[in-house]
């Protein structure tokens, strides 16, 4: 099976950058979006073949996930069931037989570290999510988890310290994930690549001097560790200040 996330950094502005060119060429099982920014009903999206969830943010024009599957789930949820994190659209959770997909878009800690408190406390509870369902069959998570985990995963390491996104206090919740029995896929198969990330400010010109983070994860329980086939950072593909990420994977 074929898994795609992207940040699409609003769906409706990304459609109109090529956005159904590259979703009908990758022709993927399962296609996670991130921060979709819309309500319902503000957008219509013709994908023969597939089923449509969405969770919407409260507020308009804000976060936002959605999941595209060929795949029919046994049964769907949205939020992790924890009132102070369900009101922003962050999570959907498709059951199947033998797996559960998650799309996650993790809150962003903020200029200043604003929301970083907050974003602890979403660490925990989300993790306490994952490893309950975690009880009954493998998780299979992916979006945009704003962090870079290691010096590895972005351009400047060294400047970018303290700043939301690498912050020793998220890395380290990063690095929680994976001490309870988590495998982000991309490092699976490229421990030592350099230079391959998946988001790029706006500013200063800093995809074309790949001057980037790689905050866009496929993360999985290590009971799936032996169907993992492949992964794949499509960094030529336009449309967002995020890139797609694929996961490939016999579930």
């Amino acid at each position: 099976m074929k898994f795609i996330s992207w940040n699409v950094n609003g769906i409706r502005a990304c459609r109109e950058k090529g956005f159904m060119d590259f979703f009908n060429e990758i022709d993927a099982d399962f296609f996670c979006l991130q921060e979709t920014k819309l309500q319902e009903g503000q957008i219509e999206l013709d994908l023969p073949g597939y089923e449509q969830y969405w969770n919407y943010a409260e507020k308009k024009g804000y976060s936002g996930t959605a999941i595209f599957t060929k795949h029919k789930p046994i049964s769907v949820s949205y939020g992790i069931g924890v009132e102070e994190h369900d009101h922003e659209g962050r999570v959907i959770t498709l059951e199947y037989d033998s797996f559960y997909m998650i799309t996650v878009y993790v809150p962003n800690s903020q200029d200043g570290l604003a929301r970083l408190d907050y974003r602890m406390r979403w660490e925990d509870d989300f993790l306490t999510y994952i490893k309950k369902l975690e009880e009954s069959k493998p998780v299979v998570y992916c979006g945009d988890l704003n962090v870079a985990h290691k010096e590895i995963d972005l351009k400047n390491p060294k400047t970018n310290r303290k700043n939301a996104g690498f912050t020793d206090e998220e890395r380290g919740k990063f690095s929680t994930v994976l001490e309870n029995g988590f495998i982000d896929t991309f490092r699976h198969f490229y421990p030592d690549m350099e230079n391959i990330y998946s988001w790029w400010s706006y500013r200063f010109s800093a995809r074309a001097k790949n001057a980037g983070w790689r905050i866009d994860y496929f993360i999985v329980s290590g009971a799936l560790k032996d169907k993992l086939k492949g992964a794949k950072i499509h960094t030529d593909i336009m449309g967002s200040d995020h890139c797609p990420v694929e996961l490939e994977m016999d579930v």
